[in-house]
């Protein structure tokens, strides 16, 4: 999954999840008191991740609901979104399940939602048996390129985020055709006030189809255009030039941030693992770097088995402890 796609769904589920399970798993919807609210459980979904994936950002979620009949639950879902079959997803469910009931002792529905084009890859259960021992772990799956066939059921719904499915099948299906994307990104943000969305829900919305749909520079430029002669046509000034300047650098910052944090948790879980109390006495060191790629050397030591305790150690201490990030902004 690209990091755009993993920001921009982890941002989506966060927004909208209430929608997003009434939309794309609406029998689990209608079992969950929403009344009680929920909470995501970001600490948790880290503890429980596989070593292997240590650092890796995904858009993963683990929620924690309240049913109907008053019992809690957690929710996971896995957001799938890639350009091939990935052989091992079924069994990354599975581990994922156990893992949490192992760790918290909660039962866990997983969910995935898969938004890569092979339409014949559904994974939906992981199997293995030795000599009579049995495991089968089944799950709800949802395949996003089937809404493709549902499309005139996506543009009449009211659910907010209809808007996020039909803005990730367009981002797929205009790959290479600029002129394309460009039509189909005003058209989506055209339809936002078209449906009456509340102001709020037009910017969210609006940064969800601009992280996702990205052209040039110039094109950005004349789409920008368009949709501020849109506002003043309707007369619903909803977002502003300086927010569209603000949407681009929040992004931009967003992205160099999540990258941080997510190589900071991995970095954490990691030395936690490989040296308890004493790797974790670094962290505040390590708090203090800001450079990425200083960090993605940390953790590339971290996973080398033959790396003590006293070679990260100097490693950091010889980093300083003071850069800045040093990737270059977008254009």
């Amino acid at each position: 999954m690209s990091d755009d796609y993993d920001g921009a769904w982890k941002e989506a589920l966060e927004e909208y999840f209430a929608e997003f399970t009434a939309l794309l798993f609406p029998a689990i919807h209608a079992e969950i008191d929403w009344t009680r609210g929920y909470k995501f459980l970001d600490k948790e979904l880290q503890q429980i991740s596989p070593e292997s994936e240590i650092g890796q950002r995904r858009a993963d979620a683990l929620v924690r609901v309240w049913r109907k009949d008053g019992t809690e639950a957690w929710v996971l879902i896995h957001v799938e979104v890639q350009s091939q079959k990935d052989p091992t997803f079924a069994e990354r469910m599975y581990v994922y399940n156990y893992r949490i009931f192992d760790r918290y002792h909660r039962r866990v529905a997983s969910l995935a939602v898969l938004g890569d084009e092979q339409v014949d890859w559904r994974p939906s259960h992981f199997e293995q048996e030795l000599w009579g021992c049995r495991t089968v772990f089944e799950f709800p799956v949802v395949k996003l390129a089937d809404y493709r066939e549902r499309w005139e059921e996506l543009e009449s719904s009211e659910n907010p985020f209809a808007t996020a499915v039909m803005a990730h099948l367009k981002t797929q299906e205009t790959k290479g055709s600029e002129e394309e994307r460009k039509r189909w990104k005003f058209a989506l943000i055209r339809r936002l006030y078209e449906r009456g969305y509340s102001k709020d829900d037009v910017r969210k919305l609006f940064r969800f189809i601009d992280w996702l749909m990205r052209l040039p520079e110039t094109a950005e430029q004349e789409i920008w255009q368009r949709v501020k002669e849109y506002e003043e046509v309707v007369q619903m000034p909803y977002v502003t030039s300086v927010e569209r300047i603000g949407f681009k650098r929040g992004l931009h910052e967003g992205q160099m941030l999540g990258m941080r944090e997510g190589l900071l948790d991995g970095i954490d879980l990691g030395l936690e693992l490989r040296f308890g109390s004493r790797g974790m006495e670094l962290l505040p060191h390590l708090r203090r770097i800001q450079d990425l790629d200083t960090l993605r050397q940390v953790k590339e030591l971290l996973r080398v088995r033959d790396t003590t305790l006293e070679d990260l150690e100097r490693f950091i201490a010889e980093s300083g402890g003071n850069g800045a990030v040093t990737q270059q902004e977008p254009a």
